[in-house]
């Protein structure tokens, strides 16, 4: 009995199983990005605590220099560069770092060129941020001027800054990617790190658009 235990025992001795271990690179980009979500929770905190003690007539005075149509062009743009990130991301995937086709046929993309439109309608947002700002500036509202401009710029510019940083971050995959003898693994997962980031930095404006721009 004792040897047909041994017999039975030994096949399962010899078994190998396989670990999947998370990416570390993803990881720690996901773990960044959570202490980036607690910085922008201190400026949404900063936000509503100024709109508790600013008198309700007084503030309105303010959010009525906001224009709302420009906003949500500008703001459009940006979460449809989630999707072309994205589109990017799945070409990266299939390590198509470029198009197989036309430029005008889109489902042949690869990642440079849905990357490369991602960063044009990034670039297309913060140009937007930039008119908007000037034209408060023209009507009056600074960031000294009103406490609801110094929350309402300082909300707003620290989100612009991020996605400047996004857009620097597009250069460097694209320029990894160019400089790539093989497309592989590395290059697809900078790019899947980088659309965490692009994805995070849209899912904040969302929710900055709602309160500023929605709420008032």
């Amino acid at each position: 009995m004792a040897g047909v235990s041994t017999a039975t025992a030994a096949p399962h001795a010899h078994q190998h199983v396989s670990v999947n271990r998370p990416n570390p690179v993803s990881v720690g980009t996901i773990v960044w990005l959570a202490s980036e979500l607690m910085f922008f929770a201190g400026l949404f905190a900063m936000y509503f605590t100024a709109r508790s003690v600013i008198p309700a007539e007084e503030w309105a005075s303010q959010t009525e220099k906001l224009n709302i149509p420009f906003a949500v062009i500008n703001t459009s743009v940006l979460v449809l560069s989630s999707v072309t990130c994205q589109l990017g991301v799945l070409a990266a995937e299939r390590f198509q770092p470029v198009r197989t086709g036309s430029i005008f046929q889109v489902n042949r993309w690869g990642m440079n060129e849905w990357i490369t439109l991602t960063y044009i309608m990034g670039s297309f947002f913060i140009g937007g941020q930039i008119y908007e700002y000037a034209e408060l500036v023209h009507e009056g509202l600074t960031i000294s001027s009103h406490p609801y401009g110094s929350v309402f710029f300082m909300a707003t510019g620290f989100h612009g800054i991020h996605v400047v940083g996004g857009l620097i971050a597009f250069l460097f995959l694209l320029g990894r990617s160019f400089s790539a003898k093989n497309f592989g693994h590395h290059e697809a997962t900078t790019g899947i790190v980088t659309s965490y980031y692009w994805h995070f930095v849209d899912v904040v404006w969302i929710a900055l658009f709602f309160v500023i721009y929605i709420l008032r």
